[in-house]
C-alpha cells in the first residue's frame, strides 16, 4: 500500500531529515502541512500560526545540528512542525490532551525543546543566555530565537535585543512576521538585497568600510555611516535592529525553502548578533485559515473532516463580560477598555466595533497595559483592563506601584481564573488570588455565576479605587440574568444554604460542587463573593455555630483565600478546625478541567471525601463528643 506521507514517514528525527536531498524538502513541507491538518482534526489545537512555520522548521533542522544547537520557538504555539520533525509526529493527535503532548515547548518532553514556555517574548533572552553559556564553556553550539505571532511587540524582546547587541553575542534572531509584526514588504528586490547582505561580498565590504571609517575624520565617517544606513533603510525596515547592534537581513519570503536555506546557510558563517526577518502567511496551505487566521488561530476537533457540522454556541463568562462592558460604555463615555493582545479571547470584538476610539489593544505588553490604565485613571477616565490571570502575573509590579499605591480606580477583569484545560501549566490561573491578596487597597471579587459576574463588575466600576473581578474560562452556570445590576455591599458574603456542623465557604466557581456536597452531608454553604476584604463577621458567626470550617477555591492553597480565613481565625483568637481545599503546591498539566479537578480531589466526590476524612481525623484525635452524630455523618461516605 502506497504511503500517504512517503517522505515524512522516513523522518523520525532531524538526523533523518538531513539525509534528504534539498530537492525533497519542498514536497516534504506539503506533507508536513497535510499531516498537521489531519492530526489536529482529531484533537484540535493551535493551527494557523503553525501552518506558517513549516518551511522554517524544516530549514532550521536541516541546516543546524539540533539538539546540540538550540532553537527556541516564541510564541511557543507555533512549534507544532518542530514537534513533528523531532520524534513526536505519531503523538501529535494527543496534543493538549491529558497525558498527551504539551501545547508548547517542554524540556522534559524532548531534548529538542531547548527552552520551555507558553508566554511570549522570552526567546531572545533565553537564546542570549545560552549563547553566553556556550562562550564561557568554549562550546560551538548555536543559539537561535524564532520570535513571531506578536511576540516582537513586547518590551522584553527589545530589552534582550539591546543586551545582545551590546555584547556582540553569537545569536541568531529570526522574526517570523506573519501579519502580526512589522512588515509586508516582500518581493524580488528584497530577496536580492537579502542575498547580498548575508553573503560574503557584502560582509567583507561592510567590515572593510568600518576599518576605513575609523581612519577618516569623524565628520566624514559619520556621513558615510549614515549613508550606508539610509541605503539599507530604503529597501528594508532594519535600521532599528542595526542600531541595536544586529546585522539585519531581510525581509524575505519565509515560504521559499530554497531561499531560506541560502540565507540560513550564509548566516551560519557569520559571527556576532544576526537578525533575519522573514514574512510568512498564517494559515498557509489551508484556504479557510489563510482567509481568516484569527478564526483559525485554534481549531476544535472535526474542523477539517466535518466543516459543515454546526456546533452549538455556548455562552461563556468572557461573553458576559464583553456584553457588560458594551452596556456600561453606552452609559458612561469615560469607560475605556485595554487589553494586551487578547481582544478576541476576552470577547472585546463587539466593544472595539461599537467604541473604537475607546478600545486600546496594546499588543503583548502587559506591564504597559496596567500603567497605561493608571495614567488614564489619573485624568478621570474609567479604565477596564481585560487580561488573563497568568498574563497579569507579568504586570504585578505595575499593579502595586502604579495602581494600588495611588488608589487609582482601575478595574481588572481577570479571565481564565483557575484551570483552563489544554494550554496547561503556563496558562492555568492558579496563583492570582494568592499574588493579589497581599496588595493593599485592592478589592478582589470572585463570582459564582454569570449574574453575579455582572454585579461584581458593576460594583468594581463604582468602587473608588482598584478592583479585580476574577472569573473562570468556559461556559456559564445557566442562571437567569437580572435586567438591573446591583452594587454589592463591600466585603459581605451570602448565606446560600443552612446546614449543621460543617460550614463550607465557597469562593467563585467552586459553588456548584460545594452545593452538591452540602446536600449530601447537610452542611452550611456560604458564597463568600469577596476574596478581599473577607466577611469577618460571617466567619465569626459560622465558627460559633459549626464544628468545622471548609474553604474551597480553584487557586493554590499556599497563600490563597483559605489562608486568609485562617488569618482571620488567628487574629480573632478563634479555635476551630479549618480544612483548606484548593490546588496543590505543584504545576497542573494540560487536560480536560473536569478530569483534572477530579484527579486533584476537587470534584464533588473528592470534596466530600476530604471532609469526611477530616471529620474522622478529628474524631480520632480528640474523641467524639457525640458518637451518634459523628457516626451518622461519616456513614454517608
Amino acid at each position: 500500500m502506497t504511503s500517504k506521507f512517503p517522505l515524512l514517514d522516513r523522518i523520525q528525527l532531524p538526523a533523518d531529515l538531513r539525509q534528504l536531498s534539498p530537492g525533497k524538502l519542498v514536497p516534504l513541507a506539503a506533507e508536513v502541512r497535510q499531516f498537521m491538518i489531519e492530526a489536529l482534526d482529531q484533537c484540535g489545537g493551535h493551527f494557523a500560526a503553525n501552518l506558517g512555520t513549516v518551511e522554517l522548521a524544516i530549514a532550521l533542522h536541516y541546516l543546524y545540528n539540533t539538539p546540540e544547537d538550540d532553537i527556541i520557538w516564541d510564541v511557543g504555539h507555533q512549534a507544532y512542525p518542530h514537534k513533528i520533525l523531532t520524534g513526536r509526529k505519531n503523538q501529535l493527535h494527543t496534543i493538549r490532551q491529558s497525558g498527551g503532548l504539551t501545547p508548547f515547548q517542554c524540556r522534559t518532553e524532548s531534548e529538542y525543546d531547548a527552552f520551555g514556555g507558553g508566554h511570549s517574548s522570552t526567546s531572545i533572552s533565553a537564546a542570549l543566555g545560552m549563547a553566553i553559556a556556550a562562550q564561557l564553556k568554549n562550546e560551538t553550539r548555536r543559539s537561535i530565537a524564532v520570535i513571531g505571532d506578536g511576540g516582537m511587540t513586547s518590551g522584553m524582546a527589545f530589552e534582550a535585543l539591546n543586551h545582545a547587541g551590546a555584547l556582540k553575542a553569537d545569536v541568531l534572531v529570526i522574526l517570523n512576521d506573519n501579519d502580526m509584526s512589522i512588515s509586508h514588504n516582500v518581493g524580488a528586490l528584497n530577496n536580492y538585497f537579502a542575498r547580498i547582505w548575508s553573503g560574503k561580498i557584502y560582509t567583507t565590504f561592510r567590515k572593510g568600510s568600518k576599518r576605513v571609517l575609523k581612519k577618516m575624520p569623524p565628520m566624514w565617517g559619520e556621513l558615510m555611516r549614515r549613508t550606508e544606513e539610509h541605503l539599507k533603510g530604503m529597501v528594508a525596515p532594519g535600521t532599528l535592529f542595526e542600531e541595536l547592534g544586529f546585522n539585519y537581513i531581510g525581509p524575505i519570503d519565509g515560504h521559499d525553502l530554497p531561499l531560506l536555506l541560502t540565507m540560513l546557510g550564509n548566516i551560519k558563517k557569520l559571527s556576532g548578533p544576526q537578525f533575519l526577518h522573514i514574512i510568512t502567511k498564517k494559515g498557509k496551505g489551508y484556504a479557510p485559515a489563510e482567509a481568516d487566521p484569527i478564526k483559525y488561530h485554534a481549531v476544535a476537533p472535526g474542523f477539517y473532516s466535518k466543516p459543515d457540522v454546526v456546533k452549538s454556541k455556548t455562552t461563556t463568562y468572557s461573553n458576559i463580560f464583553g456584553d457588560w462592558l458594551c452596556e456600561m460604555a453606552a452609559q458612561d463615555q469615560n469607560i475605556v477598555a485595554i487589553t494586551p493582545a487578547m481582544g478576541e479571547g476576552s470577547d472585546l470584538l463587539k466593544f472595539s466595533q461599537e467604541f473604537p476610539e475607546r478600545y486600546f489593544d496594546v499588543a503583548i505588553a502587559e506591564q504597559h497595559s496596567v500603567t497605561l490604565a493608571a495614567g488614564m485613571a489619573c485624568q478621570g477616565l474609567k479604565p477596564v483592563v481585560a487580561i488573563y490571570s497568568t498574563f497579569l502575573q507579568r504586570a504585578y509590579d505595575q499593579m502595586i506601584h502604579d495602581v494600588a499605591i495611588q488608589k487609582l480606580p482601575v478595574l481588572f477583569a481577570i479571565d481564565r481564573g483557575g484551570l483552563v484545560g489544554g494550554d496547561g501549566v503556563t496558562h492555568n490561573g492558579a496563583f492570582d488570588l494568592s499574588y493579589m491578596r497581599s496588595i493593599p487597597n485592592l478589592m478582589i471579587m470572585a463570582p459564582a455565576d454569570e449574574n453575579e459576574l455582572r454585579n461584581m463588575l458593576y460594583t468594581g466600576y463604582l468602587f473608588n479605587g482598584p478592583a479585580a473581578v476574577r472569573y473562570p474560562r468556559g461556559k456559564v452556570r445557566g442562571v437567569a440574568i437580572s435586567n438591573t445590576m446591583q452594587q454589592l455591599p463591600i466585603g459581605k458574603a451570602e448565606l446560600v444554604r443552612q446546614g449543621k456542623r460543617v460550614a463550607m465557604l465557597s469562593f467563585g466557581a467552586m459553588l456548584t460542587s460545594t452545593l452538591e456536597v452540602a446536600a449530601q452531608i447537610d452542611a452550611t454553604v456560604v458564597n463568600m463573593r469577596f476574596v478581599k476584604p473577607l466577611d469577618i463577621e460571617m466567619i465569626k458567626q459560622l465558627s460559633a455555630s459549626h464544628e468545622l470550617l471548609v474553604t474551597l477555591e480553584e487557586n493554590v492553597i499556599l497563600g490563597g483565600v483559605g489562608s486568609g480565613v485562617g488569618e482571620v481565625l488567628a487574629a480573632e483568637n478563634i479555635s476551630i478546625p479549618l480544612l483548606n481545599l484548593g490546588l496543590p503546591d505543584q504545576f497542573i498539566e494540560h487536560g480536560e478541567p473536569s478530569k483534572l479537578l477530579a484527579d486533584l480531589g476537587l470534584d464533588a466526590a473528592g470534596i466530600k471525601q476530604s471532609i469526611l476524612n477530616k471529620l474522622n481525623s478529628l474524631r480520632h484525635s480528640s474523641g467524639s463528643r457525640d458518637p451518634e452524630k459523628d457516626g451518622s455523618l461519616l456513614s454517608q461516605g
